[in-house]
């Protein structure tokens, strides 16, 4: 009785484990590229960078573009 127990608690629980590691990956993906992202760009242009700032600029503008297109 007691196997079957933590057998279902750890289906239970470890679907659960699953779920909150999905949302968490999802939550740090919107605060990487609707915050950090634009953040890094603009220090870089006003730190003097903008020769690295505008070709990643680039790149992450075609990836978009490219992604909702794909949808």
């Amino acid at each position: 009785m007691g196997i079957l127990f933590f057998i279902l608690f750890f289906m239970i629980f470890g679907k659960m484990i699953g779920f909150a590691f999905r949302a968490t990956w999802g939550i740090l993906k919107i605060g990487l590229f609707i915050v950090f992202l634009p953040l890094m760009l603009v220090a870089m242009v006003f730190g003097g960078l903008l020769y690295i700032a505008f070709p990643i600029l680039i790149i992450v503008g075609i990836i978009s573009l490219i992604a909702s297109a794909v949808k």
